[in-house]
């Protein structure tokens, strides 16, 4: 029997900080959604504060399922490794065969399916049936199980590919097998990000060239005004999913391209799109993607470097590496990405707020880039006056007041 008993002083230490970190800013997490506070009231000056309370009672629920989930996920992995019943089941896999990448597989296979179905209510509920609820899902339950499958279809093969991967570094490089792991995840990165806009987004939706002419026209003026040559603006037909409205930045060299929602066109003033244009030319001028990757490949090794300490348990160095290892790589990575959380999102929000006011430098019009946070922040109940720790651990953008006054400020 594995446990950490037996590891070295450096993994016992570094599971108890990790551990306790990640139970203290899920604690602060659930507290805070819980008990949000009261709305500020300086939301009044641009939001009916009804709108506000909806949008309080509509946030609540996700953000405690997901809470609830990351316990549930930390204690099932919990329990598979150290548990009588983990055991027999990680004895009983390798009894199936004495092919050890056939029980790697297994093992790869097993922990994968026991996650899904487990989270699937949480999926389900937070993903389709409260989207319903409140008006902002457009999809019947069969085209959402569809998307479902098709998500956990590319997730399990990635899975097995990487952990397969995984299993013969850990074997074949004793000491230097998180600095190799390491540098594929980065060549993943960059792989993904090239590929991901033409292989991966097209099995969901469909993308078009812009239609309408004047906003072509209007893209071309701001692209010159802002010295860029932007080769792809294209439209998704994100109405089949959602009533929500969007735009996002992806790809990089030959794939690079700005997406817009159908709903952004349909249900918003041409200001308005110019103004989410701008903004997302801002992230091309920044080269935030470029930026991204970089952060991303710098936070992959120090994963790794972290993994290469907390999984010594499970890396006997005399014998090929027991099926338990991928259960226990699934729980460091869960609790690492879990307490990391705010240092990537103080990055991307950072990467908003610079791309918000690059939009304003480009456009000019304040009043339409104001006019664009309450309509977006009204149409999908963002929260209005969210409280401080949720925005600091888990808010990729800037709330909406904080995005208003940093424009008002320029």
């Amino acid at each position: 029997m594995i446990d950490l008993k037996s590891s070295a002083r450096q993994a016992k230490i570094g599971w108890f900080l990790l551990i306790g970190l990640a139970a203290t800013f899920a604690f602060l997490y659930l507290w805070s959604a819980i008990f949000p506070g009261p709305i500020d009231p300086s939301v009044s000056e641009f939001f009916l504060l009804e709108i506000a309370k909806k949008a309080r009672i509509y946030n609540s629920t996700p953000r405690i399922l997901y809470i609830i989930k990351f316990f549930f996920q930390t204690i099932l992995l919990f329990y598979l490794l150290f548990s009588s019943v983990g055991q027999t089941f990680f004895e009983r896999l390798r009894k199936i065969s004495r092919n050890y990448w056939l029980v790697s597989g297994l093992s790869i296979l097993s922990i994968w399916t026991l996650f899904k179905i487990s989270t699937l209510p949480f999926s389900y509920y937070a993903g389709y049936h409260w989207q319903k609820v409140w008006g902002f899902s457009t999809q019947n339950q069969s085209a959402w199980w569809i998307d479902y499958f098709k998500n956990a279809g590319i997730e399990l093969l990635i899975s097995l590919a990487g952990g397969l991967i995984f299993f013969w570094l850990v074997n074949r490089l004793i000491r230097y097998w998180w600095l190799v792991c390491a540098v594929l995840f980065s060549l993943w990165l960059v792989i993904a990000h090239l590929c991901w806009p033409i292989v991966i987004s097209p099995l969901f939706n469909h993308f078009e060239p812009l239609p309408d002419s004047a906003v072509v026209t209007m893209v071309d003026d701001l692209a010159q005004q802002a010295g860029l040559d932007i080769s792809e603006v294209l439209v998704m037909d994100a109405s089949k999913q959602t009533t929500l409205a969007n735009a996002y930045f992806a790809g990089v060299g030959t794939t690079k391209r700005i997406v817009i929602y159908d709903t952004l066109l349909d249900n918003y003033s041409l200001p308005e799109v110019k103004a989410v244009i701008a903004h997302e030319m801002g992230h091309w001028r920044h080269n935030d993607i470029i930026s991204g990757l970089f952060y991303g490949i710098i936070g992959g090794f120090i994963v790794f470097g972290l993994l290469a300490v907390l999984l010594k348990p499970w890396l006997p160095k005399t014998s090929k590496k027991p099926p338990q290892l991928w259960t226990a790589l699934q729980l460091a990575l869960l609790l690492l990405l879990f307490v990391s959380n705010p240092l990537q999102n103080a990055i991307s929000r950072e990467m908003e707020e610079s791309a918000d006011r690059f939009s304003l430098e480009l456009t000019g019009d304040l009043n339409a880039e104001i006019q664009l946070q309450q309509n977006l922040a009204r149409t999908s109940l963002s929260d209005l006056s969210p409280p401080r720790f949720i925005v600091w651990f888990s808010y990729s953008h800037p709330p909406a007041l904080a995005r208003i006054d940093t424009l008002e400020e320029e």
